[in-house]
């Protein structure tokens, strides 16, 4: 018996609203189902040193929280909204208890104790013990808390009992983490997507040198670690990184407002609370420090602690990223029906609101302890001692008083405040109306609404999808988090009374996934500090201009550079370039370095004067060749063409007219066909050309040499033979440019490297080698060639035709020996001039060298074009063979008598001999008559014949 009395005093005590476990003051209503609530009502707690000499007493709230308040009516509103309607939980009540944390952890806590304590004692079924007719329900849901680091601690308690908490404020990118808190679920975006929001503002105005100030506790560490992040990926330097609380020492604040004072960046980024962030911005503005942005975080931007006019000289033209607003049908006259009375007796929190917004004080049952209290502390808060409080009547009219309590202009937190108990209504609802064989627990059941528990809400509230009243979907699903759409606010000086207006700039939508997502700022409506409108600036250094490069300095942030000229074929467009672009491969930088031109081609052109000299040198040698092959063919039968070997000389004519085409290949724009086609021209026309040449020349010394020709010379140096010869001679070089083309083809490419402003269009010969090889087999042919011809110098005085052709290789050589190095060592498009003036060259000189003078006398001396001129020119040399061969004969008959074996032989022998010479005496010597016939050369014997007759025509 002694133990069920006992048990219902504990359970009375509990359920009893005046004696009830946890903080004393409270706003609470029953219902048959129970929320519970935790806002910040107050700013702060007294600080005391508890030297633990006594017992510790329990801490007092100070600061009145306007704005928490308004939250927590936010919270009330819309469990009467819900309780009042037809069709969300007809036929159930909500209830509520909410707690003050004032805005610290063991407050939090102390509140958050008192619900789980409910729900344990509530789990115990005392009722066959006792009938306990107070009995408070169980807290299925808890809605708060505001701070991040106040709702970690909530939520590691609350998650021990599964106990759904939905947050409306905090917004730390820890909580995401679903493994650790399980139990949490929030309205309100990570501070991951503000971070990343704040990092693209300070990215769109340019400043790479940036402050970051930041709460210390899991609000503040978490973002300023993400913003840092942020802020590497874009460049961005932070000069001082500075964690803040609203329990720092005097000295501390100031140290800190020094070196924000020291610092030469100029934009604050701040992710703190207001009352951490109140006593610097005190300080800063105790000491008038202004020319800086801020740029302030969701948690204060439109924080009325901050926003204050006495702060406004150091605050005014920040930027603050404000959560987008919603819309609550009704609120507004609902904040202005609070009035102290037995129909606010639920909410305790409405006599202070009252007292702290006249500046009153309200008689309760204490009467004048309460004054004496208040008295006590008004003292202490003024100085010198201020005249005490008046009293309040209660009918004093709340909107009359400009307050942040009636700011409903903007309803952010509220808002979520307000979707907060609507998520939990309508999971609620659907736990209502789960039909069995559909629930979502065992067995597919559903849960009873009337004895619902904690964890079947939470379970609930996991798979909840619903729409709010501005259209976007809510969802708690693991890994859901709320997209940040975020309202950028500039902080203006109101005109008329001198107060902080918040004006509507821009605002950012983050991308889902893992983006950048949409930023818009409207520029003409920006006021920045000292009320300008121009942007402030917050760099390292000066921004560079076009034509220059950052250069990182040593020792530095990255964001502190000098300003470096770009590299020639290097360019920047824009300021503050980080790295010189490269110019495209067809264009160079101008001198300043800001863009880049087009680069000159560069070929031997058929339109510049170089090029049209040389087509004109070269058609004038194709002109002059055909004229003498004309010429010749017109005089075909004259001795002075038969003799210069008619045949071969057509065929040499030819050759020459095709090397004066070749040099026309390498006039004009190179292309592959045209790379491939002008060497292996080049090289057959000249080697056809030199073969005929070593030809004729070879011929005329064996004739001029022959002792007495026979059938078989005629025989061996026939036509036939000789056109075999040259097409032997030729076939080496066309095989190896057959070789050539087929393993390394020439072609045409653009050179970039000779000349920084200059492409010189080009051909690539494939193969030096093969080149080499082409050229040096020509000049061996043309050294046969001369040897040929040098040994054949002292022919007969008038023929001429050897000491041409001597003339013609000499200078042949001294063209090509001059080429090598002037190939080597010339470049762009003189390379292919120099080849062209070698081939002119050595062409003009075949041609005027071997055929000037057959001209010369077919034009203009055709006396001397007869058989008798031809064979007067070779008389001389005739007689002079002749007697060559005579004296040979002579000295051979003597060194055979002189070694005859016997005198007597010798004597007896002598008559015959002498008769014998006698007959030779008397025997009348011919000198041997050679005569020219088309090149086919005969000797007349002593005894009168002929191999050939030079008087046919």
């Amino acid at each position: 018996m002694a133990g069920r009395v006992c048990v219902c005093a504990c359970v009375w005590l509990l359920a009893v609203p005046g004696v009830a476990y946890g903080p004393k003051q409270r706003a609470q209503r029953s219902g048959d189902i129970m929320l519970g609530g935790l806002f910040p009502i107050h700013l702060g707690v007294q600080s005391h040193d508890q030297d633990l000499a006594a017992r510790p007493e329990a801490t007092e709230c100070v600061r009145f929280n306007f704005r928490g308040f308004r939250w927590l009516q936010a919270m009330v509103f819309a469990v009467d909204q819900i309780n009042n309607s037809t069709d969300l939980l007809p036929n159930v009540t909500l209830g509520y208890r909410i707690h003050d944390t004032c805005n610290t952890v063991s407050k939090a806590l102390e509140a958050t104790l008192s619900f789980v304590a409910q729900n344990k004692i509530d789990s115990l079924s005392l009722d066959e013990f006792c009938n306990c007719s107070g009995k408070v329900p169980s807290t299925i849901a808890v809605v708060g808390a505001t701070g991040s680091s106040v709702s970690t601690s909530v939520a590691n308690l609350l998650g021990l009992f599964y106990i759904p908490q939905i947050s409306y404020g905090s917004s730390s990118r820890l909580l995401s983490n679903r493994q650790q808190f399980q139990s949490f679920m929030r309205t309100i975006p990570s501070d991951e997507q503000q971070a990343v929001a704040m990092a693209a503002v300070i990215e769109h105005f340019g400043w790479n040198w940036v402050i970051a100030v930041a709460s210390d506790d899991d609000y503040g560490r978490p973002a300023v670690e993400k913003f840092e992040n942020e802020m590497l990926e874009r460049d961005i330097c932070i000069d001082l990184n500075e964690l803040i609380s609203q329990y720092a020492t005097e000295a501390e604040v100031r140290a800190l407002a020094d070196r924000i004072q020291n610092s030469s960046a100029r934009v604050i980024a701040a992710f703190a609370t207001a009352p951490d962030l109140e006593p610097l911005v005190r300080e800063l503005a105790r000491r008038n420090l202004t020319g800086r942005v801020w740029l302030a975080s969701e948690a204060w931007a439109t924080s009325s602690l901050i926003a204050r006019p006495d702060y406004l000289d150091v605050m005014v033209g920040t930027l603050g990223f404000a959560l987008r607003a919603g819309h609550i049908p009704g609120f507004r006259d609902f904040l202005r029906q609070i009035r102290p009375g037995s129909s606010w007796a639920h909410n305790e929190f409405v006599r202070e609101f009252w007292e702290e917004t006249f500046n009153c004080y309200l008689e309760d049952e204490n009467g004048a302890t309460r004054r004496e209290r208040k008295q006590e502390v008004e003292g202490e808060e003024e100085e010198g001692g201020a005249s005490l409080r008046p009293r309040c009547s209660g009918d004093e009219d709340v909107s009359s008083v400009e307050t942040p309590y009636l700011d409903y202009t903007h309803l952010r937190i509220s808002y979520n405040v307000y979707v907060a108990v609507y998520a939990i209504a309508h999971a609620l609802q659907e736990i209502l109306t789960c039909r069995p064989g559909k629930g979502l627990f065992a067995n597919n059941s559903c849960a009873d609404i009337r004895r619902v528990e904690a964890w079947q809400v939470l379970k609930q509230l996991r798979h909840l999808r619903f729409y709010d009243s501005l259209g976007e979907l809510v969802s708690f699903n693991e890994g859901a988090e709320l997209h940040g759409n975020y309202t950028i606010v500039n902080w203006h000086r109101s005109p008329s009374d001198n107060s902080v207006e918040f004006h509507e700039v821009g605002y950012h939508v983050s991308a889902s996934g893992r983006g950048e997502g949409k930023l818009y700022i409207d520029r003409t409506k920006l006021i920045w500090t000292g009320q300008t409108t121009e942007v402030p600036f917050s760099n390292c250094s000066d921004d560079c201009d076009p034509g220059t490069r950052k250069s990182i300095i040593d020792g530095m942030p990255t964001c502190c550079f000098e300003c470096t000229e770009c590299s020639d074929g290097e360019y920047s467009d824009h300021k503050d370039a980080s790295i010189c672009s490269k110019c495209p491969t067809d264009s160079w930088s101008r001198d300043n370095h800001t863009s880049c031109f087009r680069k000159e081609i560069h070929f031997l052109s058929w339109e510049e004067p170089f090029g049209v000299t040389l087509a004109i040198l070269a058609s004038l040698g194709v002109m002059a060749t055909a004229f003498v092959l004309a010429l010749f063919i017109k005089f075909r039968d004259t001795p002075i063409v038969k003799a210069s070997n008619r045949e071969l000389s057509y065929l040499l004519l030819t050759s020459l007219i095709c090397c004066f085409l070749s040099s026309l290949l390498f006039i004009g724009k190179p292309k592959d066909w045209t790379c491939r086609l002008r060497q292996p021209a080049f090289g057959v026309s000249f080697v056809l050309c030199i073969s005929c040449i070593l030809v004729k020349t070879n011929r005329v010394l064996l004739v001029f040499e022959a002792k007495i020709p026979t059938s078989v010379h005629r025989k061996w140096w026939g036509l036939n033979l000789q056109f075999l010869l040259v097409f032997l001679f030729t076939f080496v070089q066309v095989a190896i440019c057959v070789v050539w083309l087929y393993n390394a083809p020439p072609a045409s490419y653009e050179n970039h490297e000779l000349d920084d402003e200059v492409i010189v269009v080009t051909c690539h010969e494939g193969s030096a080698m093969a080149l080499g090889l082409l050229i040096g087999y020509t000049c061996l042919l043309a050294a046969a060639c001369f040897l040929f011809a040098f040994k054949s110098r002292k022919l007969p005085e008038n023929f001429t035709e050897a000491k041409f052709i001597t003339f013609s290789m000499l200078i042949f050589f001294i063209v090509w020996g001059s080429f090598v190095p002037a190939y080597v060592s010339t470049h762009g498009k003189y390379v292919s001039a120099v080849e062209v003036i070698a081939i002119l060259a050595s062409s003009y000189s075949m041609l005027a060298c071997l055929f000037f003078n057959k001209v010369y006398i077919l034009l203009f001396k055709p006396s001397r074009n007869t058989v008798e001129e031809v064979r007067c020119s070779t008389a001389a040399h005739a007689f002079k063979a002749a007697a060559r061969a005579t004296l040979r004969h002579g000295s051979n008959a003597s060194r055979k008598r002189s070694s005859s074996p016997s005198l007597s032989s010798s004597s007896s022998s002598k008559p015959e001999l002498e008769g014998g010479s006698l007959e030779r005496r008397g025997e009348r010597v011919r000198a041997p008559r050679v005569s020219f016939e088309a090149m086919s050369m005969s000797v007349t014997r002593g005894d009168g014949r002929s191999d050939s007759e030079l008087s046919k025509p």
